[in-house]
């Protein structure tokens, strides 16, 4: 989404502006700080629709516990077999 086709206030554009940067914790404290105060409805939209943009994809943490739980069975094994 190019910078300008963005629709909201300033505050929303520079939110979706720091995301398309690079800067997705910005442009996520900005949006939550957009929602904190009483935005018009299309800003509010706006700022949910980064929300989720920017969200960690659930299956990333499944991902993250499978590895854990790998590294910790070859740890085990490893123990077991050298002590």
């Amino acid at each position: 989404m190019a910078p300008g086709s963005v629709p909201g206030s300033d505050d929303v554009r520079a939110a979706w502006a720091r995301k398309d940067a690079g800067d997705v914790a910005g442009a996520r404290k900005d949006a939550e700080r957009i929602l904190a105060g009483s935005p018009s409805p299309e800003d509010r939209e706006r700022a949910e629709d980064l929300l989720r943009a920017t969200a960690t994809p659930r299956a990333l943490y499944g991902y993250a516990l499978l590895g854990a739980v790998i590294l910790g069975v070859l740890l085990g094994l490893a123990l077991t077999r050298y002590s």
